[in-house]
Formats: C-alpha cells, sequence, structure tokens
C-alpha cells in the first residue's frame, strides 16, 4: 500500500516549522532508499543505527565513522533491539529461540552474532578506543558501551540518541518485533545490571549513567584552543 508520501511529508514538514521542531524519521529495516532522499530533500533527519551501519559496498564489516550520514540521529541501538549489554552477550538471539523466531539454528545465529560483534570490537581497536584484546579476559562491557557511544561522537550525525536502558546497565529487550502476547512488550520496568529497578530518580544519581553521559559530554565538546 502506498500513501501520498508528498501530502504527508509536506504536512509534518510545516507543523514542525510552525513549532519550531526537528522530525527524526525511522528510515530503518525495509525503507526503500528514494524515501531517505526524498526526506532529506524535506529536511527530516533520518535515523542510524551503529549495529545496521555497515559497509556494504565494500568489505562488509562495520562502516568507518567518517563515512556515516550527516543529516540523521545516529544511536548505538534502538527500541526494537536489546540494550547493548544484552546484545553483547547474545540475549537477543536467545530470547528470540525461545519464542519461535530464529529462521536458523541457534548455534549459527549465536556463530554470526559473535562475528559482528568481533568486527566492531576490532574497529573500536582501530580507532584507539578500545584497548588491546587479552585472549584471558573478557573486555568489561561496561567500558565497551563507553566506547560504542563515543564513536558515535566521531560520525558527522547532527544528533547522538543515548538510550537509557544503556545509561543504567539493563539487559532486558524492551520490545520484541514479532510477538504480541508472546512476550511482555513496552512492559519490562528499567533495571540495572543485577536486575534490581531503577527509578526515573535515581537515574540522576546512578554511577553508569552520569559515567555515559560524561562521555558523550566529552566526545561532543568543541576542542580547546
Amino acid at each position: 500500500m502506498r500513501y501520498d508520501h508528498e501530502a504527508m511529508i509536506g504536512i509534518v514538514a510545516l507543523e514542525a516549522h510552525r513549532a519550531g521542531a526537528l522530525v527524526v524519521g525511522e528510515d530503518l529495516g525495509t525503507v526503500e532508499p528514494w524515501v531517505r532522499d526524498y526526506s532529506l530533500l524535506r529536511g527530516l533527519l533520518g535515523t542510524s543505527i551503529l549495529w545496521f551501519e555497515l559497509d556494504r559496498d565494500g568489505t562488509g564489516g562495520p562502516l568507518p565513522a567518517e563515512r556515516w550520514r550527516e543529516y540523521c540521529l545516529s544511536s548505538v541501538t534502538t527500541h526494537d533491539l536489546p540494550p547493548t549489554a544484552g546484545y553483547l552477550a547474545g540475549d537477543h538471539v536467545r530470547l528470540r529461540e525461545s519464542l519461535g523466531l530464529l529462521t536458523r539454528p541457534v548455534a549459527e545465529e549465536l556463530e554470526s552474532d559473535r562475528a559482528e560483534l568481533a568486527a566492531w570490537m576490532s574497529e573500536l581497536r582501530r580507532v584507539g578506543l578500545l584497548g588491546e584484546h587479552d585472549p584471558d579476559r573478557d573486555p568489561d562491557p561496561e567500558q565497551i558501551v563507553l566506547a560504542l557511544y563515543r564513536y558515535l561522537g566521531r560520525t558527522p550525525s547532527r544528533l547522538l540518541g543515548v538510550a537509557l536502558t544503556d545509561a543504567v546497565g539493563d539487559r532486558r529487550t524492551q520490545n520484541q518485533p514479532g510477538t504480541t502476547d508472546e512476550y511482555p512488550n513496552w512492559r519490562v520496568p528499567l533495571t540495572g545490571p543485577d536486575g534490581r529497578p531503577v527509578t526515573l530518580e535515581d537515574v540522576f544519581t546512578n554511577r553508569r549513567a552520569a559515567a555515559l553521559a560524561e562521555a558523550v559530554r566529552a566526545t561532543l565538546a568543541p576542542p580547546t584552543i
């Protein structure tokens, strides 16, 4: 089904202009390339998610930060993916397996997932945001999260989005595509890495949240002369 995109985006652009607001379109997944081009022409920003930013015309690995889009909001994760700590642990693969959503054996899915993560860890090391690999010790997930958001700061993206779940170290998926009653979508309380609930008031005194906010602030701060 196709709609009158000129009329729809025209109304959105008009109302945004009246309100003095920015509009960010979620141009991910099955969105056709021309939609991105037309949205940009009308002044709408797009969305770039780190795990999806791949060099599809080259190596197939992570797209270098300097080649990301400028007119977009960039983030590490999205509401349809698990928080980064959970993504690093492969929780999303196991969840989809338990819900019967995988289209190939779980071993293959985990192997592909590990290869993707290894490529991103190599990219973080290449640009100096993560220390050298120690085969005897797994990297600290919190340090990886900080490094990934610092990486976003090196892109030309106009906006940078920080997931609240990443800020407090949550691991549980907030929304699982392809489900209705099988998973408690949008009903998962915010928790820390220990599984204990984190209230809105707690966020402002949360150590992890403060560390991530400072990392992003330092990344985006203009250089001092």
